[in-house]
């Protein structure tokens, strides 16, 4: 059953009545029957509309129910779904759309006049369909109910395509990353053998869904597993713990960025909701997009006695690629774990195996990896190996128990004076000081040392202190050499789709500033 239309209708056969996706606003329930009958339909109405097998699908919608119907159907269909980005500027979005080739346009009707200048410009050859929000208890397209259904020959195979989708462009214009249906239920069996889920597990997905850690981990994880999903139409601080206890969630997935949010509101209100401990159905929560701090990773736990398995995981991956062992496996703070379900090495400059606690770059080979970066095979060719190894472009080392280390980013490391110096490390020393909220270490160049460590934080709601008194923790932590040479306040640092903090664009715009 590699293929996403296998797995829908095997579920359906076998479990049609069982509750896949919970819709909170609405409080409504999408079996496994129903989603094959939503799938049924969106096939058809795609055929109607003249969208081929093979054809790209886009959506620019918020998470919902008939956002996941729409992400899976397309892809039940033989389609190829294209995820778009709902806070990304015009200008990126517009090259998206253009790049994709996409044949449809689904857009949440309250997104219509954001992006404007965007539709107003589209070629004539994308069909663009405005839909009301998510939480509207009818899905606003009627004609996708259509009750005949068309006589349409579906054959889908492991290595069609299946999900387009773009990575943040932090570093020029987006790239687009192609997987088959071989790769995204690989991607989705990945998280359900890091976590041992189960038919009785059930997740919370606040990450949008159109990035690859809410589409493969906690859409496709519940589909492959046969377990279900509660799908908000947002993420939010106030309603996390109450939409956990109130739908008996086993699991959730976050990224670090949530982790200090929520750490956050729990000591500023005091929340009894928030620090309850009696929660015997929450087997854990998952971490992953960016390295999770130690110390904030143990402040967690403790607050919320839960625990949090970090992971890592990549567009070009669909998604997890390493996971610390389910409890009560040993967890190694500070490190996303071990291989599952994939391999992984590292190499050193010379493109050789790297012995065990020596740096080099990350490398992972399995059916999860991408098919290409679409209509750009210089860049494919440059990542992805013959033998199948894809370059990930992390630097990391392997320890002797196999638990991997990510140091930094090969276009992220700080080179000072001809010493590596690793961001993460910076951040680490950052995030020990009670005041901080997000911390983020980068390069600006340097007449004497050719870059120097530079840094900007923000800080929790009514915390105080000085870049004097971060600099000197810094100090007494890492040394003077390695210690930021300036530390520059912020409201909220810069962050792509998945929360990760955006270390170049902080790096240029201090070198804009200087």
């Amino acid at each position: 059953m590699n293929t996403v239309r296998a797995h829908i209708d095997d579920r359906a056969k076998k479990m049609g009545e069982a509750c896949f996706l919970i819709s909170p606003e609405i409080g409504s329930e999408l079996s496994f029957g129903s989603l094959q009958k939503s799938a049924d339909q969106i096939e058809i109405y795609l055929t109607k509309l003249g969208v081929k097998f093979g054809d790209k699908v886009a959506f620019l919608m918020t998470n919902g129910l008939w956002t996941t119907t729409l992400f899976l159907g397309a892809m039940y269909s033989g389609r190829v779904v294209v995820p778009l980005n709902a806070v990304c500027g015009s200008d990126q979005l517009t090259y998206v759309i253009d790049h994709c080739d996409a044949k449809v346009l689904f857009v949440e009707r309250e997104l219509q006049e954001k992006y404007k200048v965007v539709f107003d410009g589209l070629a004539n050859d994308i069909e663009v369909i405005f839909a009301c929000r998510n939480n509207g208890p009818i899905w606003p397209i009627d004609k996708i109910v259509a009750p005949n259904k068309v006589n349409v020959e579906v054959d889908i195979q492991p290595e069609n395509d299946a999900l387009l989708i773009y990575t943040s462009g932090t570093t020029g214009r987006p790239k687009g990353v192609l997987l088959t249906h071989k790769s995204v239920i690989a991607g989705g069996m990945n998280t359900v053998l890091s976590h041992q889920l189960t038919q009785n597990d059930r997740a919370l997905c606040i990450l949008q869904l159109y990035h690859i850690n809410g589409e493969m981990v906690t859409v496709m994880g519940p589909l492959v597993s046969g377990s279900s999903v509660v799908m908000p139409n947002k993420f939010s601080i106030t309603d996390f713990w109450s939409l956990i206890d109130q739908w008996q969630c086993s699991w959730f997935s976050v990224v670090p960025t949530i982790i200090a949010y929520l750490l956050e509101q729990s000591e500023r209100l005091k929340d009894p909701i928030c620090l309850s401990s009696d929660r015997p159905q929450l087997r854990f929560g998952r971490s992953a997009s960016a390295p999770l701090s130690p110390e904030m990773h143990r402040q967690f736990e403790r607050q919320f006695a839960v625990a949090i398995v970090e992971t890592m995981g990549l567009s070009e991956t669909a998604a997890q690629i390493l996971s610390n062992p389910m409890p009560p496996g040993i967890i190694k703070y500070g490190s996303p774990g071990i291989a599952i379900g994939n391999e992984a090495m590292i190499i050193d400059k010379s493109g050789n195996k790297q012995k065990n606690n020596l740096s080099g770059e990350l490398m992972i080979r399995g059916d999860n990896v991408m098919k290409e970066y679409y209509k750009n095979p210089e860049t494919t060719a440059s990542t992805l190996r013959p033998d199948g190894w894809l370059h990930t472009g992390d630097l990391a080392y392997v320890d002797e128990d196999g638990y991997y280390f990510i140091t930094g980013r090969l276009k992220e490391i700080i080179i000072k004076g001809g010493e590596n110096i690793a961001p993460r490390e910076i951040d680490e020393a950052l995030y020990q000081h009670s005041a901080v909220l997000e911390a983020a270490a980068f390069a600006i160049p340097d007449k004497h040392f050719g870059q120097e460590v530079f840094a900007c934080v923000s800080l929790k709601s009514g915390a105080k202190c000085t870049a004097e008194e971060l600099r000197n923790l810094c100090i007494e932590k890492l040394g003077k050499f390695k210690s930021p040479k300036k530390i520059t306040f912020m409201d909220e640092l810069p962050k792509g789709p998945s929360g990760k903090i955006q270390r170049l664009k902080l790096s240029e715009a201090a070198i804009a500033g200087a």
